[in-house]
């Protein structure tokens, strides 16, 4: 069966409506280029709209994800407390890559063949590709406490989280006792996390939320320590205030069934554990060949270009930038689709690379969980509605 669309079609394959494959040719130009854009990240999003825009003759772009409504992972916390629905907080990525031009393969990667120019897929047969551009995003760092990928549910990936989320509202809505929450990870994520799962089910299952403890987690010695002093200030005030006991200098250092155990020995029980903490590169980008930085995450040059190589480019959580280190974060990943699209485009005819430039200081806007934030901004912080 073909779909005829603009510039390009797809032949629709065995497996699941969203498994493609492309046709021989893009339009009435010959395929010379395959690029193949591996997850849905925030900046593949940027390039999927810019190719939409301006499409490039001769290169047939592949879509390479798990999530066919990738999530922009900013919005989570509002989805989480209800503020907003599914569709508000998720981009369908079918019409968007229709537009493009894209085959979208809908499937996980489980590597890279380097030498051959391929990207391995589970369950799938191999993709080819002359231009490979990495935005897969990153999971929350599990692997080094033994059972925490066993006994904690981690926020990421999202899809995961949000269903585990469904299932935990069912369990304690048909409990009759204390039901009790740890979440290890003391960052923006897992402070907006808490806070907006105790909004939740203070509106959506009153007569339980009550019976619900809340208790956080975190290595460091302050909640939120990359935010100004202010920021942390206001937090503290905010979770004392809702009765959410913080377990600073507490580095979790093996988890159970049921059962946590901190470095020093201590101990402590809980129903359900959520781990929201630093990002972790995916498992395969170590064993692939690619370069990387000391936490396993693809190290880029300042054109978000493999810096082992130049066929790979990677942007988001699971590049690491090192002439210009940032935090982890969405609003990067943002910022890096209009360079990284024109990049792309660059790469493909010969033409000079152009620096992504990010800027030194970036606005969070931390929720409460409910329809209220804290604004932080280096030294400054605001709060209100």
């Amino acid at each position: 069966m073909l779909i005829a669309h603009g510039v390009d079609c797809f032949q629709l394959l065995p497996g699941g409506p969203h498994s493609y494959h492309p046709c021989v040719t893009a339009g009435n130009h010959p395929i010379t280029k395959e690029f193949v854009l591996l997850g849905g990240g925030h900046a593949h999003v940027a390039v999927l709209k810019s190719f939409a825009m301006r499409p490039l003759p001769g290169v047939q772009l592949t879509l390479v994800t798990k999530d066919i409504h990738t999530p922009y992972s900013g919005m989570l916390p509002g989805l989480i407390a209800g503020h907003y629905k599914y569709d508000d907080a998720h981009i369908d990525l079918r019409p968007l890559a229709r537009l493009a031009g894209a085959n979208i393969v809908n499937a996980t990667a489980s590597g890279l063949a380097l030498e051959e120019q391929r990207v391995q897929l589970l369950n799938r047969p191999s993709l080819r590709f002359d231009i490979l551009s990495i935005n897969t995003g990153s999971t929350p760092g599990m692997k080094n406490v033994p059972g925490a990928s066993k006994h904690a549910l981690p926020v990421k990936p999202i899809e995961r989280f949000l269903n585990g989320w469904a299932d935990l509202k069912c369990r304690i809505q048909s409990r009759n006792t204390t039901f009790r929450f740890a979440i290890v990870g003391g960052g923006a994520g897992g402070v907006e996390l808490l806070l907006s799962m105790r909004h939740a089910l203070r509106k959506e299952i009153p007569n339980r939320a009550s019976s619900v403890e809340f208790s956080l987690f975190t290595a460091d010695d302050t909640i939120l320590p990359t935010h100004a002093r202010g920021v942390q200030s206001k937090y503290a005030h905010i979770l004392s205030e809702r009765n959410v006991q913080v377990h600073t200098n507490s580095r979790v250092q093996r988890v159970d069934t049921s059962e946590l155990e901190y470095a020093d020995g201590r101990k402590h029980s809980f129903d359900v554990l959520i781990w929201a903490t630093n990002a972790s590169a995916p498992s395969w980008v170590a064993e692939s060949g690619l370069a990387t930085d000391t936490g396993g995450f693809i190290a880029v040059n300042s054109f978000l270009q493999s810096t082992s190589h130049p066929a790979v480019f990677a942007s988001g959580d699971v590049a690491a930038m090192l002439e210009t280190p940032r935090p982890k974060s969405g609003v990067f990943a943002v910022r890096q689709g209009p360079p990284l699209s024109y990049n792309l485009r660059a790469a493909a005819v010969g033409r000079p690379l152009e620096p992504f430039r990010p800027q030194q200081r970036f606005l969070s806007l931390i929720s409460t969980g409910d329809q209220r934030a804290v604004a932080s901004w280096g030294p400054f912080s605001a709060d209100g509605d």
